[in-house]
């Protein structure tokens, strides 16, 4: 279905032009010659390279149809595209750049991504010819962040709590499971709750500098490893598919509506295009390569934007009100099912450790799935499900959790001590409209 672009409801941030631009990263000064234009390019060219070797590596392009009609047609060898990687490296590091006093944050963010995006390009192609990794050397390598190795026993403390809080017999995977049945959102209401979690996200969602042509459309999907997923168009549209394969609780309606449109992907990338491609013309952004520093940024943006779009009182207000009772739901459970999804939430890296493992062949496959359902509370078909995603992605994994957590301490940090909804909202925003790589985040 296409949405519409809906209206902020009696303007929730009255204030919030006048002070987002006097805090905005992005600078109004007229930008300098672009001495970066060669290295972009090519940046981009070589990035469309991997894609024809690796099929999940281009999430987004947008740029010159040319140049990839060029790279389907010349398929160059893997190790053509690293030597050619290398001279690019070589060529970013004689690049000599003098803007403007008040933009030289931007002009240094913007060398530090080339020249860390082309360091994971590189490593990348290594892994596609064979090169083996660790989990924490893969993340770092193309992700520049290694997630914390988290004990058992943090894991277990948080399962005692769930026993308490879900008393009676069969396992706790069972009971946890027998509880959430009572919040599947019906087949035949899934469009409909999605619709209204889209428009209470974008109602949420400041409009200040989101281009007026913005759209997304939602597609609902099956046999996928993931359970949402944001294709940018470019132009400020994106196509949201949503994977039905398993049931969809009533929580997902907020989170991937806001992970995924509003203020999560669809936001990062038309933000990313508008004020880094259409006004400055930086062409390495019309290219967004999955595996890479980029996506540390974009997944932890697009989880942390839900709690910032939403506060814990605003969101269970609007499940309760809206929501749970367009999915049929009785809403008079919103405060029992979060009492349990906030416990459950605290396991999330227990799908990190996982990975790891697997990864790192400490376990095989079977192995893998009983961990997800032991300690991140996956019912055997999600284990399942999430596994599958893991084979395909890897310690991509990292870029949720970690991301989210990393992005809450940055911006948290830049707010400082008089945190309000309207600074808070202004720091997120600069950050999905800047070129800062995660290790900028600490």
């Amino acid at each position: 279905m296409q949405n519409e672009r809906f209206p902020v409801p009696g303007s929730r941030f009255p204030t919030f032009a006048a002070a987002f631009v006097a805090g905005a990263l992005v600078s109004a000064q007229v930008p300098p010659p672009d001495s970066y234009r060669s290295v972009a390019e090519q940046y981009v060219k070589l990035v469309l390279a991997v894609g024809q070797h690796d099929g999940d590596y281009v999430d987004a392009f947008y740029g010159p149809a040319e140049w990839r009609t060029e790279a389907e047609a010349a398929k160059k060898p893997l190790a053509e595209i690293d030597k050619q990687a290398a001279a690019v490296e070589t060529e970013l590091a004689g690049v000599v750049v003098k803007p403007a006093p008040a933009d030289v944050e931007m002009w240094g963010l913007r060398r530090q991504y080339l020249s860390r995006q082309l360091a994971s390009l590189r490593s990348r192609v290594a892994m596609l010819q064979g090169k083996r990794m660790t989990f924490d050397e893969e993340s770092l390598a193309l992700y520049d962040a290694v997630a914390p190795t988290k004990p058992v026993s943090e894991f277990e403390a948080v399962l005692k709590q769930l026993e308490a809080k879900l008393p009676g017999s069969g396992t706790l995977i069972e009971r946890y499971d027998q509880f959430k049945q009572a919040f599947v959102i019906p087949t035949a209401r899934v469009d409909r709750v999605f619709q209204e979690a889209i428009r209470g996200c974008r109602g949420r969602v400041p409009s200040l500098n989101l281009p007026l042509q913005e759209r997304f459309t939602v597609e609902y999907v099956t046999n996928k490893s993931w359970s949402g997923y944001n294709w940018y168009q470019g132009d400020f549209k994106s196509v949201i598919q949503v994977n039905t394969d398993l049931p969809i609780y009533i929580d997902r309606a907020i989170d991937l509506a806001c992970h995924e449109g509003y203020p999560g992907h669809h936001v990062y990338n038309a933000l990313l295009e508008k004020n880094l491609v259409k006004d400055r013309g930086w062409i390495e952004y019309t290219v967004y390569p999955l595996f890479s520093p980029q996506s540390l940024i974009a997944e932890g943006t697009a989880n942390y934007g839900i709690e910032v779009t939403f506060s814990r009182p605003e969101r269970m207000g609007f499940e309760r009100e809206v929501l749970f009772p367009i999915a049929g739901l009785d809403p008079n459970r919103v405060a029992e099912y979060y009492d349990v999804l906030d416990l459950v939430d605290r396991l999330s890296y227990a799908g990190n450790e996982a990975a790891r493992q697997y990864i790192d062949g400490k376990i095989d496959r079977a192995g893998a799935v009983a961990w997800l359902e032991k300690y991140a509370m996956y019912t055997k078909p999600r284990a399942e499900q999430r596994v599958k995603f893991i084979e395909q992605y890897r310690s991509y994994v990292i870029n949720y959790n970690l991301g989210k957590d990393l992005v809450r301490a940055y911006v948290e940090r830049k707010v400082g001590r008089e945190k309000t909804p309207l600074r808070v909202w202004r720091e997120f925003m600069t950050l999905l409209m800047s070129p800062r790589l995660p290790s900028g985040l600490k």
